[in-house]
C-alpha cells in the first residue's frame, strides 16, 4: 500500500467510503414524475470493503411494485484524479447497461453524475443521473438519486434511508 492511500485509508476519501461498510435495512421510493411516488418498498443491503479497502461493493434487494428487485453498486475514490466513482447495476433500472459517474474533482462529498441513454423505436435520448450518498448519522445512511432531463431539468427519482442493523 502506497503512504497516499494509506493516509486516504485513515483520514480522506477512503475512510470515508469505510463508514458505509455493514448490513442495513430501510426503504426506497421512487419518483416517476415530480410530488408523486410511484411506489416504497423495503429494501435490505450489505456494504463491504473490497480489493484491500480500495472500493465498497454495496449488493442490495428489494421490490418496485410488488416485483423482486436487486441491484450492486460499487463505489470508489480515484485519488490521483481527487474524485469519486460509482459503477451501478440492478434488474430493474438499468436493463443491461451498467450506470458508471463520477464526481467533480476536489468534491468532498459523494455526490456523482453520470448518464444514461433511453432508447425507443423512435430515437435515443441522452439522460443523466445524479447521486448523493449521505451518512446521516453512524447508524443512519440516505442514498438519493435524481434523473435529469435532456433539457437539464433534474427531478429526484430514487431515496433509500437505511438504519445499519450490523
Amino acid at each position: 500500500m502506497n503512504e497516499k492511500f494509506e493516509n486516504s485509508v485513515k483520514h480522506g476519501a477512503h475512510a470515508q467510503l469505510a463508514r458505509l461498510v455493514g448490513d442495513w435495512e430501510g426503504a426506497t421510493k421512487v419518483w416517476f414524475e415530480p410530488d408523486k411516488v410511484a411506489d416504497e418498498s423495503a429494501v435490505r443491503g450489505t456494504m463491504r470493503l473490497v480489493l484491500g479497502g480500495r472500493f465498497v461493493l454495496h449488493e442490495y434487494k428489494g421490490s418496485f411494485g410488488g416485483n423482486a428487485l436487486e441491484g450492486i453498486g460499487l463505489y470508489g475514490y480515484h485519488l490521483e484524479l481527487g474524485q469519486f466513482q460509482t459503477a451501478w447495476i440492478d434488474s430493474f433500472h438499468n436493463g443491461t447497461a451498467i450506470l458508471y459517474s463520477e464526481a467533480k474533482r476536489g468534491n468532498e462529498s459523494f455526490n456523482v453524475l453520470g448518464g444514461y441513454t433511453y432508447v425507443s423505436e423512435q430515437a435515443e435520448t441522452r439522460w443523466g443521473w445524479r447521486t448523493e450518498i449521505d451518512v446521516v448519522s453512524n447508524d443512519e445512511l440516505r442514498i438519493t438519486a435524481y434523473n435529469i432531463s435532456p433539457e437539464g431539468q433534474e427531478a429526484k427519482a430514487t431515496e433509500t434511508n437505511y438504519r445499519r442493523i450490523s
